[in-house]
């Protein structure tokens, strides 16, 4: 077994106060025997603006955060899946929003750019268009963790069922949600969704989120929780900087699995997509 965390912030644009804050948490997941922890969507840096995501994006491998991040990772002998660092891209007036990986060296083992972005029109009030500020990934990954083989993923993307089955097809024993959610959606629809993900793909779901107020155009849900492969909530933190932890346990995982085999049930040749009969 091996202990997991998923961390809980409320990020700022002040990048030197969120990471010192996060460091203290880290500590605190070190202490309690944690082998790999999570952190949110925007845990270095939460922008008001789209200058001021251009103006602190990094270029890969280098900068304020990922230095940090490095330098955390192997003070703490901690695996650390790093939510989401605004990266310089090939366009000029977009960001690339990437999860990171590092091991408990300080190495950076696995990058995975934000695939599917929150362009939605929740009220005349509450609109966003990241896809203004961000360019989209087209690439799934997976990264291996004392804690097993954990699938990669970002906020809005847990609306996407098929994005989940094509990290458990690669082996992901868990699967990571770091978020940023808006509180509006947050309320309704956070919980459920993490759920079904866990349920359908029978794995962990480590969802570390941001909490509260940031700015006067960002509230986010918080509700930062573990799930285990049968959807239940092990550890939930639902306000409040902190963190959340809980067992990983393989043989528990791999016997619900044998009980309710519905990945190996699966027929997706029933399921061609045929343009013209299906009249598209």
């Amino acid at each position: 077994m091996a202990r997991i965390a998923a961390v809980q912030t409320n990020s700022s644009q002040d990048i030197g106060d969120n990471l010192a804050r996060i460091a203290k948490i880290l500590e605190q997941c070190h202490d309690e025997g944690c082998v790999l922890a999570a952190l949110p969507e925007c845990f270095g840096f939460m922008q008001r603006h789209r200058q001021q995501l251009l103006e602190k994006a990094e270029p890969f491998g280098q900068g304020q955060i990922q230095d940090w991040l490095a330098r955390q990772s192997s003070r703490l002998g901690l695996y650390l899946i790093a939510g989401s660092v605004p990266l310089v891209s090939p366009d000029s007036v977009r960001v690339t929003n990437s999860l990171l990986a590092y091991d408990d060296r300080g190495s950076c083992i696995a990058r995975y750019d934000k695939i599917f972005l929150f362009d939605v029109s929740l009220s005349d009030r509450d609109t966003y268009r990241e896809s203004d500020y961000t360019l989209a990934g087209d690439r799934v990954a997976v990264v291996d963790t004392p804690a097993g083989r954990v699938g990669l993923s970002v906020c809005y993307d847990l609306r996407f069922p098929e994005l989940y089955r094509a990290l458990v097809d690669r082996g992901a024993l868990i699967l990571t949600v770091p978020s940023a959610f808006a509180k509006s959606t947050g309320r309704v629809h956070w919980t459920p969704l993490l759920k079904a993900r866990a349920i359908e793909n029978t794995c962990y779901m480590v969802a570390p989120a941001q909490f509260g107020t940031h700015n006067r155009r960002r509230t986010t849900w918080g509700h930062s929780m573990i799930l285990d492969p049968w959807g239940k909530v092990v550890d939930r933190l639902d306000s409040g900087w902190g963190y959340v932890s809980a067992e990983i346990e393989p043989g528990k995982q791999s016997a619900l699995r044998a009980r309710l085999p519905c990945l190996d049930h699966r027929r997706c040749d029933l399921f061609p997509v045929d343009r013209a009969r299906d009249g598209l």
